[in-house]
């Protein structure tokens, strides 16, 4: 395996732990007002968050049984609907998230430019 081919993989397995650990806040950011799953694979894509169902599914039934979520279904259309949106126990964990989003962002800025060098 060449020196590039190596570094490709690597990089790519990096990039899908990173984009495992920013999931669960994207997630969580678009469900303040109620969404469906595929509602929320388009409103994710649209901001450059691609998901596949796959994912989302597991992630919102994993979300739902840490309390995070409330869920109700939705029998009135022709397809029923399960709906999810932030718990009060989400809404705090969502903004505590945020807040240390925040935190580590900036200092990864302040390693990654230098800012933080003596």
């Amino acid at each position: 395996m060449d020196e590039k081919t190596k570094s490709e993989e690597l990089i790519q397995g990096l990039m899908q732990e990173l984009r495992r650990g920013t999931l669960m806040i994207s997630v969580l950011s678009q469900l303040k007002k109620p969404q469906y799953g595929y509602s929320l694979v388009t409103v994710l894509a649209d901001r450059g968050v691609d998901i596949d169902a796959g994912t989302l599914y597991p992630l919102l039934r994993r979300l739902e049984k840490q309390g995070l979520l409330a869920s109700q279904w939705d029998t009135d259309e022709a397809r029923p609907r399960k709906y999810y949106l932030l718990s009060e126990l989400g809404k705090d964990v969502y903004d505590r998230l945020c807040t240390e989003w925040k935190k580590m962002t900036n200092i990864m800025e302040g390693l990654i430019d230098g800012s933080g060098e003596e």
